[in-house]
């Protein structure tokens, strides 16, 4: 004969916060009389929250004295938790509204690799004086695509570059940058005020590696004006791209974000004038830390091209 076996479900109930800060109070107050006055509630009420937390133990936890109550060894035994769950549950608290006021919390950030320096470091460097709770991370892409699916796979919370039409997020216009010409010391076009697309064709000029979406974009734009680059070498770098050129392996076409501020290569601007747009590409629109961080891009801008 076959043992029937039934499966029973109790329900089981959770000690409230507001439970185990009455019996915290009561304790720490020596009565119940006392703590209701702390807590600001009426001694029914306190009264009810101890007696439902007993009921879930499942045994007193206080002694009624003739002055006052003391902890039974079962209330003396779990004080020390209840105290330390009241403590978890304010720093619960202080820590969202210090994370929603954006003075605690983690911010990372993607940049395009050609901004870190001359763009994102001033202002990482300026909140690491302000704001020492904040930890900010800073990831570097080569491409707008690939800043673009970081932010919205969500292991970046900003992105700092030029637009990606992969993106369908919030997205704020910072500013635009020139694309410079670095051209070798020496040929005939150093003294030129300017470079136009013409000047490009048939001449040596170092490109950028297919990894980097400028290439793709430049391309495109010479393209358009029927012009097809010679290419000498290729990189992944844009600063990379202007130290090549300088070096004399060709002309780069590089945005000014790529040139260092002591940069002493030959620097002309493209006629007609060659512009992308700088975004932030927003990931949690409501995070203080995000908005607070675009404000300061927009603040800041873009910096200005240097040319000789």
């Amino acid at each position: 004969m076959g043992t029937e076996h039934t499966d029973v479900t109790y329900a089981r109930t959770v000690p409230t916060l507001r439970a185990l800060e009455c019996f915290v109070a009561v304790v720490e107050c020596g009565s119940v009389t006392a703590a209701s006055v702390r807590l600001h509630l009426s001694q029914p009420a306190l009264s009810h929250q101890l007696a439902a937390l007993e009921t879930e133990i499942g045994t007193s936890l206080l002694e009624r004295l003739l002055r006052g109550v003391r902890p039974t060894p079962t209330g003396l035994a779990i004080l020390a938790d209840a105290e330390a769950a009241l403590a978890a549950a304010d720093r619960v608290i202080e820590t969202g509204r210090a994370v929603a006021a954006g003075s605690r919390g983690r911010l990372r950030l993607a940049c395009v690799e050609t901004m870190t320096v001359p763009v994102v470091a001033p202002i990482v460097r300026t909140w690491a004086r302000k704001y020492r709770n904040v930890d900010v991370e800073l990831s570097e892409h080569s491409s707008a695509d690939a800043m673009a699916d970081s932010v919205a796979g969500g292991a970046s919370d900003l992105a700092v570059g030029p637009a990606s039409d992969r993106f369908t997020g919030q997205i704020t216009e910072i500013g635009t940058e020139d694309i410079v010409a670095v051209i070798p010391e020496g040929l005939d076009l150093t003294d030129e005020p300017s470079i136009s697309w013409n000047d490009l064709r048939g001449r040596p000029m170092v490109h950028y590696h297919h990894s980097n979406g400028l290439g793709a974009w430049i391309d495109a734009e010479a393209a358009a004006r029927d012009i097809f680059p010679t290419v000498s070498t290729r990189t992944r770098s844009a600063a990379t791209a202007a130290q090549l050129a300088r070096a004399g392996l060709g002309i780069a076409l590089v945005p000014t974000s790529a040139l260092p501020a002591r940069f002493d290569g030959v620097v002309k601007p493209l006629q007609p004038k060659l512009c992308r747009t700088v975004v932030a590409m927003v990931g949690s629109p409501s995070d203080a830390l995000v908005q607070r961080f675009v404000a300061d891009l927009l603040r800041r801008g873009i910096p200005a091209a240097r040319t000789r």
